[in-house]
């Protein structure tokens, strides 16, 4: 395994590198994450702010502040969401697993938010369920 993996938006507009080990990794079930994505569930990958640096546009990001203490990143190009910060984790960064292009140091720990999950999908696996 490398000591970095890299990834980016659909387009290729805005592309990173982050250097690992990744701090962690869980699914979201949280209703903003499923509105921002269109999905019922992301999988987030926690890194440090300074491990993360932007390879190509990152002049083209968008941040959306979804909440007062948080904000959801986005491709300003082909409108890609794929990443957070928040005041509550001051120095992460936190990146959906889907935009990352190679395999990531960690399987998914986790479910967190799972009170609010979506009831038409069924979860195959036996990771904790936190609410």
């Amino acid at each position: 395994m490398s000591d970095s993996v890299s990834g980016g938006c659909l387009c290729g507009a805005v592309m990173f590198e982050a250097r690992l080990p990744s701090l962690w990794c869980e699914h979201c079930h949280c209703t903003q994450c499923q509105r921002f994505h269109g999905a019922p569930l992301v999988t987030w990958v926690g890194f440090s702010e300074e491990s993360v640096e932007f390879t190509v546009g990152e002049n083209r990001l968008t941040w959306f502040a979804s909440s007062p203490a948080a904000q959801r990143g986005f491709c300003g190009v082909c409108g890609s969401s794929f990443l957070f910060r928040s005041e509550k984790w001051p120095g992460e960064l936190h990146i959906s697993l889907t935009n990352i292009h190679e395999p990531i140091d960690r399987e998914p720990a986790g479910h967190v938010h799972y009170s609010s999950h979506v009831g038409w999908l069924e979860l195959g696996d036996e990771l904790p369920r936190k609410p």
